[in-house]
């Protein structure tokens, strides 16, 4: 086959993979790599085996991602980098890392809180119930500690790494300040260890965190249709990262039912432009160390708080 047949062929295959990825790409990964994961990790083989599923679970849900981003991107220019991709990749390992801090915290608190004869947790409940509790309970607190970050300052300059991002891609999912992150692991994480939920649904919590984040901040230009409305997905999240005031939106992780409860849900018809992200702040800085450094040397006069109003830029 001669080279520019060889090219049209791959664009129209590309071209027949595009519906699949735009209607495929959610389910894939929202139902498909996390259910694969959890029943791995509830299957309750070696520790050694579930260490390999979800280390091969982890790559596929990074090629599907990145793979999608550059079939069907939602900005093309979002895929080039800026010089910040080796700064994401370190914010990924250190923060993918500190997500398995809810397992060492579990005996610790099997040790400090009593014992009861009869435990809070729904273990009556099906699997599957007991897991969508686990969900919603943790994205409830995962809510709260994200909506607070955007009006206590202290907590905002911790927060605000992860809005520093310039291009929303499937990497700025998991970049946070690391006390951020442990900060609202433990947040999170507390109420249910002392329900007594069972030490692996911590697991299955981590993981599923770690796709939902690359789906909120991927670059696809995929549709859920009604299901945004339940979902917190990358078409109502990109609204949360708007720069100033209009960003105050959309805080939740997995439920946009929080944000239609507390009456902080945003969406407009309008496309997020290429430089609508990012802070306001032009000096902040976007190497990792001085994003690690920055929460603690600003002051408040020179980064107040993002104004907390849910208006969209005229």
């Amino acid at each position: 086959m001669l080279p520019g047949m060889k090219a049209f062929a791959s664009e129209d295959l590309a071209t027949r993979l595009r519906p699949l990825v735009r209607y495929g790409y959610f389910p894939l990964m929202f139902l498909g790599v996390n259910g694969i994961a959890v029943a791995s990790i509830l299957a309750a083989p070696s520790p050694a085996v579930i260490a390999a599923t979800l280390g091969a679970l982890l790559a596929m849900a990074l090629t599907l991602s990145f793979g999608a981003e550059r079939m069907l991107p939602y900005e093309p220019q979002w895929n080039r980098s800026r010089g910040d991709l080796g700064r994401d990749v370190v914010h990924f390992v250190v923060n993918e890392s500190m997500s398995l801090g809810p397992l060492l915290i579990l005996p610790l608190f099997a040790v400090a809180v009593p014992a009861s004869p009869a435990t809070s947790w729904p273990g009556h409940w099906p699997v599957a119930a007991q897991i969508l509790f686990a969900l919603v309970s943790f994205d409830l607190a995962q809510y709260l500690v994200h909506w607070v970050s955007h009006r206590w300052y202290p907590l905002w300059r911790l927060h605000a790494v992860h809005h520093a991002v310039e291009r929303l891609y499937g990497f700025n999912g998991i970049m946070k300040h690391p006390m951020y992150q442990l900060l609202s692991s433990i947040v999170s994480m507390t109420p249910l260890v002392v329900l007594g939920m069972p030490d692996a649904f911590s697991l299955v919590l981590a993981f599923c965190t770690m796709v939902q984040l690359l789906l909120q901040h991927s670059n696809v230009d995929y549709r859920t249709g009604p299901i945004r409305w339940v979902c917190a997905t990358a078409e109502v999240h990109r609204f949360h990262h708007l720069r100033g005031k209009a960003g105050d939106v959309n805080f939740a992780l997995f439920f946009s039912l929080w944000d239609h409860s507390f009456g902080s849900a945003f969406e407009a018809e309008w496309r997020v432009g290429v430089s609508d992200v990012g802070l306001d702040e032009v000096d902040y800085p976007q190497d990792y160390l001085g994003q690690l450094l920055m929460p603690f040397r600003a002051r408040r006069a020179q980064h107040p708080l993002p104004p907390p109003l849910k208006a969209a830029p005229e």
